[in-house]
């Protein structure tokens, strides 16, 4: 067409008759600018180019009646004024760049709960690890950086963020039933910012988002926990339990959990946790499914397994410590941990003080750090080697370690050889 693309022109093209084909008028002004009929009779105004690669492009303005010819037109015009700056407006838009900090955490919870993101050893996300990502994700991550987009975020935003955790802009209540705030702090800064840095990893690995914004950023250094309690402490612990016990004003759960952090080195997440089929008894050790380090098997003391087999089973519970108030295990040993420590004095005692305690133990009693590596799961260990038949000396260690601290928590004399350096309380 030779003319300039006129609203009778567009009504004077006829269809096609056949189903499928179709039926153009071209603007002899707007090269490429025209108007596409198809066997139903609906027009629809298209702008067809050759896009940087000098691949054939075609796109739909609008229909014909919804629009005018001349709004086509402009429209047309303002798609070739697109092409003139490099950008093809045929591609989709880059949803990408809309993308903020709290879109990208909800898609990372989704996709890490079906199992489609992979952590450690290339397996999917623990439940215990995305629980706590949740945690940082919601407590602190979303309100101090939520709205903003992601393609727009840059070190100087999430260093910001860890310094306002320090501070405390983040503390809230922690709930009903659960004592004090979250306070935030060095420690839960800087694991905010290790867990906001994996989902902009994750995301820039799926291509989620198209670079990953964090590199770089600096992560306070943590505090290295020393605590340990020395044996006067130690001491002063167990007449705080057998107080306890007496007066019945601690649950014999809570205490048993304590005491078996302490023979043990557990995390009290496998204290609290542990299941009476993971336990046995005869070769003195524990085959955890799933722990920090995955499956391993954890060799323990007799003074340990006494402490496990003592507990009453409770009919169709699978716990060693079944909760008192749910179908699950208990979860309240480490405030009666704290309300004992506050009893006799004792400060800043956690419970991982009582694994580092029963490590420094060992090694006030001479055994190598591999091996008291072993004992807290850190070795090599697994459920598919089977080390508990041929490690005797790891059993030694075990057996030593917690005999020794069983002697001190139940006030009975030390041994001349324990070795355990006395330290001031």
């Amino acid at each position: 067409m030779s003319g300039r693309l006129t609203k009778t022109g567009v009504e004077g093209l006829t269809p096609p008759s056949e189903k499928g084909g179709q039926s153009f008028l071209w603007d002899g002004e707007l090269k490429g600018f025209g108007v596409r009929a198809v066997h139903s009779g609906l027009k629809t105004f298209i702008l067809q180019y050759r896009d940087a690669d000098g691949r054939s492009r075609r796109i739909k303005l609008g229909r014909f009646g919804a629009i005018t010819v001349e709004s086509a037109r402009d429209l047309a015009k303002v798609k070739f004024g697109q092409l003139a700056k490099g950008d093809d407006p045929a591609k989709k838009p880059d949803t990408r760049r809309r993308t903020t900090v709290a879109a990208l955490c909800d898609w990372y919870t989704e996709e890490a709960e079906a199992g489609r993101i992979l952590g450690r050893r290339n397996r999917p996300i623990k439940a215990s690890t995305l629980a706590m990502d949740k945690s940082r994700i919601e407590t602190h991550i979303k309100p101090l950086l939520g709205k903003t987009l992601v393609h727009t975020l840059k070190i100087a935003d999430i260093e910001r963020m860890q310094s306002d955790i320090v501070d405390g802009k983040t503390a809230k209540s922690r709930g009903k039933g659960r004592g004090g705030v979250t306070t935030g702090g060095p420690g839960v800064a800087a694991r905010t910012v290790s867990t906001l840095q994996s989902i902009l990893g994750h995301a820039a690995r799926l291509d989620r988002i198209e670079a990953h914004p964090s590199k770089g950023a600096r992560k306070l250094a943590g505090k290295k926990k020393t605590r340990r309690l020395s044996v006067p402490e130690i001491e002063k612990l167990g007449q705080a339990m057998r107080h306890a016990a007496r007066n019945e004003t601690e649950s014999p759960i809570a205490l048993a959990i304590v005491r078996l952090l302490l023979l043990s080195g557990f995390r009290i997440s496998e204290g609290q946790g542990l299941e009476r089929a993971w336990v046995f008894a005869e070769g003195s050790y524990v085959g955890f499914p799933d722990t920090k380090g995955d499956a391993q098997v954890r060799t323990i003391g007799p003074s340990a397994v006494n402490a496990i087999t003592e507990q009453p089973v409770r009919v169709n519970s699978p716990y060693v410590f079944p909760s008192e108030v749910s179908d699950g295990h208990f979860t309240a040993a480490k405030p009666c941990l704290e309300r004992l420590c506050v009893s006799v004095g004792l400060e800043g005692v956690t419970p991982h003080t009582l694994r580092h305690t029963f490590a420094s133990v060992a090694g006030d009693l001479g055994f190598s750090e591999l091996t008291i590596r072993a004992l807290l799961g850190h070795g090599s260990q697994s459920v598919t080697q089977d080390y508990i038949h041929i490690d005797e000396a790891l059993k030694l260690a075990a057996t030593r370690t917690s005999d020794e601290i069983a002697s001190l928590l139940d006030g009975a004399k030390r041994t001349k050889d324990a070795g355990v350096s006395r330290q001031a309380a």
